[in-house]
């Protein structure tokens, strides 16, 4: 072949998808993610241990995944945009469509450690995602320091340490100097009170935050506990910075508006029902088998999500696991109880 006929030949440019929504685990080496757009580079430090894994929360959400990907082709190419562009995702959708679950989904296939789940409702605070300082704590125990006989002493480092009584939240966190993303779960933020969307926008845009109390203190390095179960990470003059900009899954359930300065800095995804084929698989995902009989229970709650009824997948897992596993007949004497779990949630009972 002459060079003439090989620089004519098209040439297929790789895949841009980094996330398929396989949900397996990396069975080798971690997959690589692109390098981040020059306007969401980030320099924090000092990089902390890699986070730990949670298997056990991951198995719960996800079960054993089955073959294929778990989302809509239009779902993929949403998430993965997010994953380049480096931005949070704003999902939207009924209650029950796997919407918190994506962020398992993606922790899972691209190796990124434990979810930090944060769940919201009126009364969190933007500064309760961050971090929460004990201050009557720190108080009680540098006077029982003192009344030890401490309080002439010249012994540095020997008093509470600040450190000990400061523990990042899950949005904290995430915004520590990782090598890789951290995964954040921003769970139902329609709960939230009318001012935390518009307080999130500067963390969100700017990848950093200061702890004012470790500011005042002027120390350069601080250990602090963090939101990983006995955990606890260095920061440096009471600033903190990520070195790459997490995966931020934003859940609503469209109960309201968000402003429009919090909207365009989120790629928005509205989840729809899965399809029976993507029930099926959830259920065997879950059950670790497929159990006999289980089509005319999908069926059914098809029927009912095609009908205009309000149906979480839970409630399908639950009828399928009372069905097969504990004898119940959902043709007979158990008609009534498989009518109380596949109940339209819409109507309030």
């Amino acid at each position: 072949m002459t060079e003439q006929d090989s620089a004519s030949r098209p040439v297929t440019p790789p895949s841009w998808r980094v996330f398929h929504a396989t949900g397996q685990a990396p069975a080798g080496d971690l997959p690589g993610l692109p390098s981040p757009p020059p306007w969401r580079v980030f320099s924090g430090s000092p990089l902390q241990q890699a986070p730990p894994d949670d298997a056990q929360s991951a198995l719960r959400r996800l079960g054993i995944v089955q073959e294929g990907p778990q989302l809509r082709g239009e779902e993929i190419d949403t998430v993965n945009a997010a994953l380049l562009l480096r931005r949070p995702l704003l999902i939207t959708g009924p209650p029950g469509v796997g919407k918190s679950t994506l962020a398992y989904l993606v922790a899972r296939e691209l190796g990124l450690g434990r979810v930090l789940p944060w769940s919201i409702v009126s009364r969190t605070t933007l500064r309760g995602g961050l971090y929460e300082y004990d201050a009557i704590g720190r108080a009680q125990a540098i006077a029982a320091w003192r009344a030890g006989g401490n309080a002439g002493a010249d012994t540095p480092g020997s008093a509470p340490a600040l450190g000990d009584f400061l523990t990042l939240g899950p949005l904290g966190t995430a915004l520590l100097a990782y090598a890789r993303p951290r995964v954040l779960l921003v769970d139902e933020l329609d709960k939230s009170d009318i001012d935390l969307p518009n307080d999130l926008l500067h963390v969100l845009e700017n990848g950093s935050y200061e702890i004012p109390e470790l500011v005042r203190a002027g120390a350069a390095d601080v250990s602090v506990f963090t939101d990983d179960p006995h955990s606890r990470a260095v920061i440096e003059s009471g600033r903190v910075e990520c070195a790459e900009f997490p995966v931020v899954v934003i859940t609503s359930n469209g109960e309201r508006e968000f402003p429009a300065a919090f909207r365009r800095r989120c790629l928005p995804l509205e989840m729809r029902p899965p399809s029976r084929e993507q029930l099926v698989s959830i259920v065997v995902s879950h059950l670790h088998q497929r159990p006999e009989g289980i089509e005319a229970l999908v069926d059914d709650f098809v029927r009912r999500l095609d009908g205009g009824g309000t149906q979480s997948v839970d409630q399908l897992l639950n009828a399928v696991q009372l069905t097969t596993a504990h004898g119940l007949r959902a043709d007979s004497d158990g008609r009534k109880l498989i009518e109380m779990l596949l109940r339209d949630l819409s109507k309030g009972r």
